[in-house]
């Protein structure tokens, strides 16, 4: 008699071909209706479960934790992050934590890129025009943005997003600028043509555009803050496809509504999926660009990222350590 396969419970609707290898290798729970699971139901597939695959929109803290069954021994996180989950309680009760790492690098740099095009040369204003029958014909004084290149953008976190990012910024004639919690190596600052700033303070002072592509820990929440926002120039411009709770989000608004910015390009947002109406009016005025948490979604990134939380549950249910393992030394 074989054995029992693992009950894995799976609290969002995933690619199809990744749902049915899944049920081919596990005893696979899954979300049909996509409807995202209320802390009750997590609580119950925490008691029950041998594997939770939870998403970024679930989260996954102490008290979770501390209701979870004898048999959940892994969480294996569909998403890069990990800020949804508390690796430090699951680690003390002995459960396992996995993500997915890099195989959203390419799709969230080519959405970085866009976002900054967006903003800068108004082409999701200019989108609207003709639908909305504003488009009068041509005219050299309307629609005017800002041209990028030969600009400074400023990367805050060159990991593999942030290199992605500069690597497509440099071909558009950008001026690449970072600051990141360790710096790269010479080879790399010098295949990027990249400077690296200590202090970002200093680089924010100096920037046209600032992209935020870091991972969202205890130690950078509100790492732009209202205090560091100040340093930015009336012309600059913001683009954050990381995570929202990095940038204080009722400060830049506070900017861009006084024009003390130029313009911002958001795909996420502090407290979504709740967006500031503040936020929404500035997009109607063509000020910001707004996005639903989109800069992965690709069919390619979503099947990469199932098949890489396939490999880690059945690496561990092997008896071997997953891949993707995530300690609290790496947050």
């Amino acid at each position: 008699m074989g054995r029992k396969k693992p009950l894995v419970i799976v609290t969002r609707k995933l690619p199809d071909v990744v749902e049915t290898r899944m049920r081919e290798l596990f005893d696979a729970r899954l979300n049909h209706d996509d409807a995202p699971m209320d802390h009750a139901a997590l609580a119950a597939a925490m008691r029950e479960a041998d594997v939770l695959v939870p998403t970024v929109t679930d989260r996954i803290d102490a008290g979770l934790i501390a209701q979870a069954g004898d048999n959940m021994k892994l969480i294996a996180n569909f998403g890069n992050g990990v800020d949804n989950i508390d690796v430090t309680s699951a680690l003390r009760r002995g459960i396992t934590v996995t993500n997915t790492p890099g195989v959203l690098t390419e799709d969230t740099a080519d959405m970085t890129m866009g976002l900054i095009l967006s903003v800068a040369r108004r082409i999701a204003e200019g989108a609207k025009a003709i639908p909305e029958g504003h488009w009068k014909g041509w005219s050299p004084t309307w629609m005017l943005g800002r041209r990028i290149t030969g600009k400074r953008l400023g990367i805050v976190g060159m990991g593999r997003i942030g290199q992605a990012l500069a690597r497509r910024a440099k071909a558009f004639g950008l001026s690449i600028h970072y600051h990141n919690r360790r710096r790269l190596s010479l080879a790399v600052e010098e295949q990027l043509e990249a400077t690296y700033w200590e202090s970002l303070d200093q680089m924010l002072a100096r920037m046209d555009i600032v992209s935020v592509n870091c991972p969202h820990t205890p130690a950078t929440y509100h790492l732009l803050s209202a205090r560091r926002l100040t340093y930015l120039r009336p012309h600059a411009i913001v683009v954050n496809t990381a995570r929202g709770e990095i940038i204080d989000e009722s400060a830049m608004t506070r900017m861009l509504e006084a024009n003390e910015i130029a313009g911002a390009g958001l795909d996420v947002f502090e407290h979504e999926p709740a967006v500031s109406e503040r936020l929404v009016m500035l997009a109607k005025k063509g000020v910001v660009t707004l996005l639903p948490h989109m800069g992965s979604a690709t069919h390619e990134g979503r099947i990469d990222m199932g098949e890489k939380v396939i490999i880690n549950v059945k690496t561990f249910m092997d008896g071997h350590r997953p891949p993707d393992r995530v300690l609290p030394s790496m947050l």
